[in-house]
């Protein structure tokens, strides 16, 4: 029960270590002269695949100041494990939580491939619509073509119908007119005679 008290107390003192630690790694005190502090002990770290190292953790400093507080080696060493081991899944999680130059470059070119290749099939669909409608209008044309040609027919037929008639209808009037002209001098021969007669038989017989 002692032990678990006491693993509760240095797991709230972690935070105050962590900054103690941080103060004395650049402290000359804490290794004489030398200048380098805690920086020649072990360290333990996340590295990423790059090989930066995203954190650090002094992991012997760590145990030596749990022991200080009175916790046993293998429990502070076990305790700073645990430690490591949560900071480092933290900042695994965060490292998932982003996203990479490459991936973006990689989800950049995929959407500029998706662009183009929408563009693609835009452009030829359009070609498509095009095409078809010059095909179309084509043929409405060669279809009112063909209606201009057969009503262009039917009225030179009905014009020309209408012309023989009138020509005939002319040569009809004219006949007519020669008959009427041809017994009207008939008729005026006839009373010149008939009037010369009758002069000739007055003068007889007056």
């Amino acid at each position: 029960m002692a032990i678990c008290k006491r693993v509760l107390q240095t797991g709230a003192d972690s935070a105050f270590l962590f900054a103690s630690f941080r103060r004395n790694l650049y402290s000359p005190s804490s290794t004489g002269n030398n200048g380098y502090g805690l920086f020649s002990r072990q360290i333990s770290g996340l590295v990423k695949p790059n090989g930066n190292r995203a954190f650090l953790v002094d992991t012997l400093a760590l145990v030596r100041g749990l022991e200080a507080k009175g916790v046993p080696t293998k429990q502070a060493e076990a305790i700073t494990a645990a430690i490591t081991e949560v900071l480092n899944d933290s900042l695994e999680n965060v490292a998932h939580a982003f996203v990479s130059k490459a991936e973006m470059q990689k989800a950049g070119m995929l959407q500029e491939s998706n662009l183009s290749k929408f563009k693609s099939e835009v452009k030829s669909s359009q070609e498509h619509h095009f095409s078809m409608l010059q095909r179309e209008t084509e043929k409405l044309r060669g279809d009112i073509e063909k209606m201009r040609s057969e009503l262009r027919y039917e009225i030179d037929k009905v014009t020309a119908g209408q012309r023989l008639d009138l020509n005939l209808e002319r040569g009809r009037i004219r006949d007519e007119l020669a008959n009427q002209n041809a017994e009207t001098t008939n008729l005026t021969n006839k009373l010149d005679r008939v009037s010369t007669i009758t002069a000739l038989e007055v003068f007889w017989f007056a």
